[in-house]
Order: structure tokens, then C-alpha cells, then sequence
């Protein structure tokens, strides 16, 4: 089962290098995929919302998210796994990206993206849902770049996708949990 997936997921990097990569997006979709580089743009965006009352809460949930992508993702199962990249399994994949130091599996990038972007768009008011939708965007597209540029496989990234949403709701339902014991009311979003 594994190497038919990994078989698969060789042929959808061929694809993509062959049929989806053009010079004129490259360097955006670098761009993109540097984003992601250690969570920063996530840390960065959820410390920004802690400065406004009205988003604190949805910064605290994005940092929990962060915090279980982490320690799930690269302390736990990236050793665990120990997949190669790519581009150090098969020699027609070409590397766009400066080689990685850490595993494959699953895609760093695409669980704290996700981890942080769903948090914020499940805390997020009516008001403020365009933070929340421009998050899930941008998670999307650094998911997507990591494919692009050929760091990881897909099924790393649809394992990082599904981790990070899975952060994502339990950072919402214990930071609920703890503003419903702080307060003693029912604070459901």
C-alpha cells in the first residue's frame, strides 16, 4: 500500500512539474512557500491580533493551533516517520526550493497554515470573517506551493492539511473550555 501511494504521489509531482509549472509564477510561488518557513507569518498574524480586544481571542486560538501542529508534526511524527523528500527519492523531480533539512512527513507548512488559518476562521465574528477567509486562503496557497516547488509529496500535504484542521478544533474547543470555566458562562462560537 505504501509504495502504491508513494508511486502515486510521484506521478502527481510529474504532473504538476510538467504540466502546472510556469516561469512567470515561480518566483511568487517561492515567495509563497518561504512564508510558511517556520510559522512565522502565523505567529506573526496571531501576536497582531492579540493587540485588539476584539481578536484577542482569536489570536490565543491560532497560537494553541500552532503550538499542537508543532509538537505533533515536527517534533512527533516527522521523526517518527522519517520519510525522504521527493526530490531525494526520485532524480526527475526537480527542486525549485533550497534543499530541506527535516523529513517529508507530513508537510510542516501545511499543518501550522492550516492549524493556524482554521482557529482564526472558526473564532472569528461575522465581522470579522474576511481575517478568518484571507487565512484559509493563504494556508491554501503555502500547502500548494509546497507541491509546486517539490519539497514534499501530496500525501504529506493532505496529512498536514487534515492535522492542522484537527489542531485547529481542539485549540477552539479548549480555549471555549477554558474562557467557559473563567467565566462561568457558555462561550460557544
Amino acid at each position: 500500500m505504501a509504495e502504491w501511494i508513494t508511486q502515486m504521489d510521484h506521478q502527481i509531482l510529474l504532473f504538476i512539474q510538467e504540466h502546472l509549472r510556469f516561469d512567470w509564477m515561480t518566483d511568487s510561488i517561492v515567495f509563497i512557500s518561504h512564508l510558511g518557513n517556520d510559522a512565522k507569518i502565523w505567529i506573526l498574524l496571531c501576536i497582531l491580533l492579540l493587540f485588539f480586544k476584539s481578536t484577542r481571542i482569536v489570536g490565543i486560538c491560532g497560537i494553541v493551533g500552532l503550538l499542537f501542529s508543532g509538537l505533533i508534526v515536527n517534533v512527533f511524527l516527522k521523526n517518527y516517520v522519517a520519510r525522504i523528500r521527493p526530490y531525494e527519492q526520485f532524480q526527475d523531480i526537480i527542486l525549485l526550493l533550497e534543499s530541506q533539512k527535516d523529513f517529508s512527513f507530513p508537510s510542516g507548512h501545511a499543518s501550522s497554515s492550516f492549524a493556524a488559518a482554521v482557529a482564526i476562521w472558526k473564532m472569528c465574528d461575522h465581522k470579522q470573517r474576511w481575517i478568518g477567509v484571507l487565512s484559509i486562503i493563504l494556508a491554501a496557497l503555502i500547502a500548494w506551493s509546497r507541491l509546486y516547488v517539490g519539497v514534499h509529496f501530496p500525501s504529506d500535504v493532505i496529512c498536514g492539511i487534515i492535522i492542522g484542521i484537527l489542531c485547529a478544533c481542539i485549540a477552539v474547543h479548549l480555549v471555549q473550555w477554558w474562557l467557559n470555566r473563567k467565566s462561568g458562562e457558555v462561550y460557544v462560537k
